[in-house]
């Protein structure tokens, strides 16, 4: 049996999408993919991801928005890139295996100018199922190594 392979996913503020892919992640592939999540800053854990999470059976009520500067010297197989600005400003990792870049919609700014809370919620979840196909995937692009 091999380890786990560790994979940090990367977002500015660690709030939300990092957060669920983070989540998904530790659901869907426990045992074979090690997940944490962080950010470039702590921009504090999105109640509205909590809640379309839980909609979808995972919990990350317990998560916490982490900065890069909190995992020190941490080594990670993999960074997965969750938005361009964190792709942009991704600091250097010498021990990764391979970056990946996979950027998606920012559903706090979607939501912005919703009208309802059942609007907002509707970017919400339209990412998060996003984010769910990915890490659905996420095994064979791992394996790729891209």
């Amino acid at each position: 049996m091999t380890d786990a392979v560790s994979v940090l996913f990367l977002c500015t503020g660690n709030s939300c999408r990092s957060q669920m892919a983070e989540g998904f992640t530790r659901s869907l592939h426990h045992g074979s993919i090690q997940a944490e999540s962080a950010g470039s800053e702590i921009h504090g854990l999105d109640p509205l991801a909590v809640r379309v999470m839980a909609e979808a059976g995972i919990d990350i009520s317990s998560h916490r928005s982490r900065s890069i500067d909190e995992l020190g010297e941490r080594e990670f197989d993999f960074v997965v890139t969750v938005c361009d600005r964190a792709k942009e400003n991704c600091p250097f990792f010498p021990a990764v295996r391979s970056f990946i870049h996979r950027s998606f919609d920012d559903p706090p700014v979607l939501a912005e100018h919703a009208q309802t809370e059942e609007e907002a919620l509707s970017h919400y979840r339209r990412v998060r199922d996003e984010i769910r196909s990915f890490i659905d995937g996420l095994p064979a692009i791992l394996a790729k190594g891209v």
